[in-house]
């Protein structure tokens, strides 16, 4: 574990090298330098080893790093299961773009099955086996957390039975007020205001060129 504290930023880049490593890893990689991950990850090789200097002495001058103890050691520090059981409540047009995508596999598990108020969802998408939300106390998988929630209604009802089910950590893109009892951590997803700060940021940058063209 850290012996002192890491600064927010590198917390962040944490799961980026940790997926860059683990498909290094899955490719037969066994050593890399911080040059080399650096063109994986499109970060810097000095921010690279900056980053890991918080984790203690990890490589060695011109031999680099050994790809299996650096995923120990990152999956030790994000508190992190690959193997993680996630499922999706919500199986409309967001839940099966998500179905799809599903590509953080190497990084904190994948979405092991999902499930839909309207039965006629039902079956296998994407290779991700949808049931009714009547079977969600039947059919959740055993020692699941984390549930990722699409859906529009119902909100607050579904919320409780995940909650009762043994659910601690939900990913809401409902828009919809709902509250989570003390020990939930609950993470909205607002796409909406991502595009805003976007915007903003965007005519902020036009307008401060404009105003150095004409200075």
């Amino acid at each position: 574990m850290v012996s002192k504290k890491v600064p927010k930023a590198t917390l962040q880049r944490y799961p980026l090298y940790l997926k860059a490593l683990r498909r290094l890893k899955k490719n037969g990689t066994t050593r890399i330098m911080s040059k080399e991950l650096s063109s994986f990850v499109d970060i810097e090789s000095t921010t690279i080893r900056r980053d890991f200097s918080f984790l203690g002495n990890l490589g060695k001058q011109g031999y680099g790093y050994d790809v299996d103890k650096l995923i120990e050691i990152f999956n030790a520090e994000l508190g992190v299961d690959f193997d993680e059981k996630i499922i999706l409540v919500g199986a409309g047009n967001l839940g099966r773009a998500l179905m799809n995508y599903n590509k953080w596999d190497h990084v904190v598990g994948e979405i092991a099955c999902a499930f839909d108020m309207d039965e006629a969802k039902a079956g296998v998408h994407f290779g991700i086996q949808v049931y009714p939300m009547t079977e969600l106390e039947d059919k959740i998988p055993e020692g699941c957390h984390i549930a990722i929630l699409t859906i529009s209604h119902q909100v607050q009802k579904t919320v409780d039975r995940l909650v009762a089910c043994g659910i601690t950590g939900i990913v809401d893109f409902t828009h919809e007020h709902f509250l989570a009892p003390k020990g939930v951590a609950v993470k909205v997803v607002d796409v909406v205001s991502s595009i805003q700060e976007l915007v903003f940021l965007t005519n902020s940058m036009e307008s401060k060129a404009k105003k150095q063209k004409t200075e």
